[in-house]
């Protein structure tokens, strides 16, 4: 039962004695009091419910959200229950005397979500940012003093991290980060201030329990360490500058940003702070047109001036749905346009129907036409033509996905870095959170490797949806940036609010009026906008009594809902088409769709322009979008079930009408027509969704061509056509093998796969399909992988088809390889040459599977011959086969050139061949084997001397998180590789730990290759102990027996050289 828990300290922790009424603090640990009275939220997830609510307060947040928030992906079926009890508790707690199932004064409910409404002074969250408003307010009317007065109030309401104390998922950690990211620029501003009136002590204290939590925020440690000297305390202000730079140094290995060095040489030299800034934006940019967001533009136009002075900025724009971000962009797009630069946009697009790499496809476009005809048709004929034009999709794929895709986005990078050497070239890309994962790869990798005169802005939502955790991590690390700023659009203010009113309906709006949509809208720009407008044709906007008369719509779909209450059926089907169609609307398609001619089209759509649903391109009369997101979204969410599914067929059969020959359109008529369902003929949707995987093959969009075939042969499959979903299932196995993405989803696919191909009698192709998942297993040391080797190989000793008969050998050789057997694996790999050199197998072969016996297996040939005894021999194979005079190949090479290396023991091979892949600029993320290569690195760093301890414990640290769990290839070798660091670091007891971990990997996966490396090492340990001497060397004899008995003849003389040196 819930109750009070203590009365309020008299040391003034918590609200003041006589604080009246309910008290919420969600900024610090979450805490109640009521008349004073602490209060206990309940259990930990109904805690957690509240927080959540205070985090969003103003906002709903649905029922849906809060439990993906709550559980994440182990939500009970009983959840939304759950979540209704917790509510109905929460109130009772809150309002004791409410009557049940009464919805009080503070937690509503809006359809199917909640919202919690804070009055005046209940919650510290609300009081915090009005007092943030009110400093802003004071510092635009030059009160600096009383702008520091605000500031102080505001931070010193802070107790800790938001909701400190509640244990999350993943999902919900976001949305309190986000309020401690207010706090941190809060305390970044008013520490600015308060140094520049000679003040520093008053923000000392805030901002040091910042620096607390925020451990890598350099600006906070800055701000404390400007602080604290100005104050004249410079001994503390050093040591906290050390702190933050020792840890930047051992935990991310970066060197202090510009900003916190500033601060440290302000400290040593004593010199006076500059002029607190304000943000005023260069002259000539003011955005007459934006209303409450000067500061924002100058912070943006911060980020446009680098790439103008030859340097490079980023900066990320987040806040809710309708906060006016893309306004935002617009208007610092036309700053940086004014000044010179090429504006570039690149608009992320909602839905599966949206074509892989769409946004890179609009910005590089952009850049090309903008070139030269002879530089443009270079690039075009080059692998970024891959992106922009349509080619073979039917095209053999590169035989290294990993490799290729690294090989096109250092093409970007190059392309981008040529076109801003001519001109600075600002790259703007809205709606972040409808990223694609290759274009959010792309993205990651061009803001890593920025090159000078560019500036890139981005903007999402930081809900509706929730920023994922891929694109929540590539903006984390774009944060080290030395040149990133990032800005939380807020709500406007209650000035702010009416000023936006006036100024959209050319009315002054009475007090009242303003305050209702000020707190009805939350200060969202765009609902404010609409809400006034509605009003404003009612005639309610000036009197309040008629305003509530006319009720004030809570929700932008009612406000959509209302606009389309006056249109006739045709306008009604007209927006309901285009909305399907996307934000975009091309006029033509539209009219196709709608079964109208153009001209009756154009008439359609002119009320709903009037109405403001839908506008046209100043530039192109012709080219349509919906007026925001949040409109085209309501739309879709009020069009029946039964009609969309009509719709989009309709779509499909507009689009294959009139762009039957375009690629560009293949994803988005495959999407279609899977939206149709059973109304569109099942090999026709197949058949487009092959062609969709074809395409984003094509442009390494891998993630996109999976869930393009996963569809198309699961569509197949229902529809009772074995051809088709076999031709589907075999496309996808190529892909995840490009990127060694094996996985439970793909075992089961490529399974189903050699079950259909041998059920319809292709016994060559069913082969292909084992060997494939026979490769994944191997991978990922699967305890039954023997038998699919048995069955491969048995199949191929049993036949007279030469493929089938190379599939088997090369599986068998696998798998000696894989149990220590070396000489007979290295006699199977050669067995096999002479029909893979004559093609009958090779990489240019009709069959696509067939490329996996023949895409690494010169790999791995090499690697048993140098195991086999044989180094400079396996050397010179990999040169010729994959050899480093391809700058891109070099990253292929550098990988079986350093196992080899590292097997032979030679230190400096491994060194030479990793600095050659560094220097040709490929960088560590060029292949999908990048872990074995970092541990190849360190394991060549350690042996040089270079702090060999240090060394190993990173090695152990990579290894563990890389190849462990789940155990992969090569976890025994490695596990010995880390041994031998610390043996060179003089730690036996660290080397005896590792070489347990080998041996332990040797017996649980049976993977035995690399036993006599591991027995030799453990002599060597034996050594380093100070065992006596016929101890060690009967151990390095077993070590070197061993290893000759499995013909591992590498390792045999390695313990040849150890025996010769006791």
């Amino acid at each position: 039962m819930t109750g009070p828990v203590h009365p309020i300290r008299p040391d003034g922790e918590g609200p003041p004695a006589d604080a009246g009424s309910l008290r919420l603090q969600i900024l610090g640990p979450l805490r109640l009091w009521r008349d004073g009275v602490e209060l206990d939220a309940g259990p930990r997830q109904q805690a957690q419910l509240l927080a959540l609510l205070l985090a969003r307060v103003g906002h709903p947040v649905s029922t849906r959200e809060l439990i993906d928030l709550i559980w994440a992906d182990d939500a009970p079926a009983s959840a939304l229950n759950i979540i209704q009890k917790y509510v109905g508790a929460l109130r009772r707690v809150l309002e004791p005397a409410v009557p049940a199932r009464a919805a009080g004064a503070y937690l509503h409910r809006r359809g199917n979500a909640y919202v919690f409404s804070a009055g005046p002074g209940t919650l510290d969250l609300v009081t915090f940012r009005e007092l943030l408003e009110a400093a802003q307010a004071a510092l635009a009317r030059q009160a600096p003093e009383v702008a520091l007065d605000h500031y102080v109030k505001a931070l010193g309401l802070w107790q800790g991290p938001a909701g400190d104390g509640l244990s999350y998922e993943t999902p919900a950690m976001p949305i309190l980060a986000a309020l401690d990211d207010e706090f941190h620029v809060a305390c970044v501003a008013a520490a600015e201030l308060a140094v520049s009136l000679h003040r520093p002590e008053r923000v000392i204290p805030p901002l040091q329990l910042a620096a607390s939590t925020a451990l890598f925020h350099e600006p906070v440690h800055a701000g404390l360490v400007n602080a604290l000297g100005a104050a004249g305390r410079q001994a503390e202000a050093l040591s906290a500058f050390h702190a933050v730079r020792d840890r930047l140094a051992e935990e991310l290995g970066i060197d202090p940003g510009p900003a916190l060095q500033a601060a440290h040489l302000r400290v040593l030299t004593q010199t006076p702070r500059p002029p607190v800034v304000t943000g005023d934006l260069a002259p000539g940019t003011q955005a007459a047109g934006l209303v409450g967001r000067g500061e924002e533009l100058g912070v943006l136009w911060q980020v446009i001036e680098a790439a103008l002075t030859g340097r490079s900025g980023l900066g990320v724009v987040e806040g809710e749905p309708g906060a006016g971000k893309t306004r935002l962009l617009e208007e610092a797009a036309a700053v940086a346009d004014r000044r010179g630069a090429l504006v570039v946009w690149a608009s992320c697009l909602e839905g599966d129907g949206t074509p892989s790499m769409w946004p890179w496809e609009q910005a590089l476009t952009t850049v090309l036409d903008n070139l030269p005809a002879l530089a443009r048709e270079k690039w075009l004929a080059s692998e970024l033509g891959r992106l922009l034009e349509s080619r073979d999709d039917d095209a053999a794929p590169p035989i290294s996905g990993g490799r290729a895709q690294f090989r096109l986005f250092e093409l970007v990078v190059t392309f981008i870095a040529q076109a801003a050497a001519e001109r600075p070239l600002l790259l703007v890309m809205d709606d972040l959170q409808w990223i694609d994962a290759t274009s959010l790869q792309l993205f990651g990798h061009l803001t890593g490797r920025l090159p000078t005169g560019i500036a890139i802005i981005g903007a999402l939502r930081d809900r509706a949806p929730t920023p994922g955790s891929d694109l929540s991590r590539v903006l984390a690390a774009a944060s080290r940036l030395p040149s990133h700023r990032r800005i939380q659009l807020g709500p406007l203010s209650l000035t702010d609010v009416a000023e936006l009113i006036r100024r959209e309906t050319g009315h002054e709006p009475g007090a009242d009026i303003a305050r209702n949509i000020h707190v009805r809208t939350a200060g969202n720009p765009f609902f404010v906008r609409e809400l006034s407008r509605l009003l404003s044709d009612r005639g309610a906007l000036g009197d309040g009594d008629a305003t509530a008369r006319a009720g004030v719509p809570s929700t932008v779909r009612d406000v959509v809902r209302d606009r389309m209450a006056g249109l006739d059926d045709r306008a009604r089907h007209l927006l309901r088409v285009a909305a399907l169609i996307g934000r975009d609307v091309d006029l033509g398609l539209l009219a196709r769709a709608a079964g109208v001619d153009v001209a009756e089209c154009l008439e359609c759509l002119e009320p709903l322009r009037a109405l403001g649903l839908l506008e046209t391109a100043p530039e192109d009369p012709f080219s349509w979008r919906f007026a925001h997101d949040l409109v085209r979204e309501s739309i879709t969410e009020t069009t029946e079930q039964l009609r969309a599914v009509r719709l989009h067929l309709r779509v499909a059969d507009a689009l294959e009408e009139s762009q039957a020959d375009d690629e560009s359109v293949t994803e988005r008529l495959a999407f279609h027509l899977c939206a149709a369902g059973p109304l569109a003929d099942p090999v026709r949707t197949v058949e487009a969704l092959k062609r969709a995987g074809r395409r984003a093959t094509t442009k390494l969009a891998f993630p996109a061509a999976d869930r393009h075939l996963e569809t198309a042969a699961q569509i197949a499959r229902t529809a009772g056509l074995p051809e088709l979903e076999l031709s589907a299932l075999s496309l996808l196995a190529i892909a995840p093998r490009r990127q060694a993405g094996f996985g439970g989803t793909t075992f089961d696919l490529l399974e189903r796969a050699e079950h259909l191909a041998r059920q319809l009698g292709r016994e060559v192709e069913a082969a292909g399909l084992l060997f494939a998942r026979l490769f994944g297993a191997y991978t990922f040391l699967e305890w039954d992988r023997l038998r699919l080797v048995r069955r491969l190989y048995e199949q191929g000793e049993e036949s007279s088809d030469p493929v089938l008969r190379v599939y088997g050998r090369q599986a068998w050789g696998l798998h000696q390889w894989d149990i220590g057997n070396i000489g007979e694996a290295y006699r199977f790999f050669n067995a096999n040459n002479p029909a893979l050199l004559e093609g009958v197998v090779s990489a240019h072969s009709e069959t696509p599977i067939r490329r996996d016996v023949s895409g690494e297996w010169p790999g791995w040939r090499a690697v048993l011959t140098a195991m086999h005894g044989d180094v400079e021999r396996a050397e010179t194979m990999i040169d010729k086969w994959n050899g480093p005079d391809d700058s891109y190949a070099v990253a292929t090479w550098a990988y079986y050139t350093t196992i080899i290396a590292s097997m032979a023991g030679d230190a400096g091979s491994v060194i030479r061949t990793i600095d050659r892949w560094i220097a040709v600029g490929t960088g560590r993320a060029a292949v999908q084997q990048e872990h074995y290569i970092r541990l190849n690195w360190y394991w060549a760093q350690a042996l040089a001397g270079d702090d060999p301890a240090g060394i190993a414990a990173e090695a152990e640290q990579l290894l563990a998180g890389t190849l462990v769990d789940p155990p992969r290839w090569g976890v025994a070798y490695h596990h010995g590789l880390v041994a031998e660091m610390w043996l060179a670091a003089g730690r036996p007891d660290k080397a005896g730990i590792a070489l347990d971990k080998a041996g332990h990997a040797l017996e649980a996966y049976g993977q035995r290759y690399a036993e006599g490396l591991v027995l030799l090492l453990r002599a060597r340990l034996l050594h380093a102990r100070g065992e006596p001497g016929e101890v060690v060397r009967a151990a390095a004899e077993r070590a070197r027996d061993r290893s000759s008995e499995c013909e591992s003849h590498l390792f045999a003389r390695r313990a040849e050289r150890f025996l010769a040196e006791l």
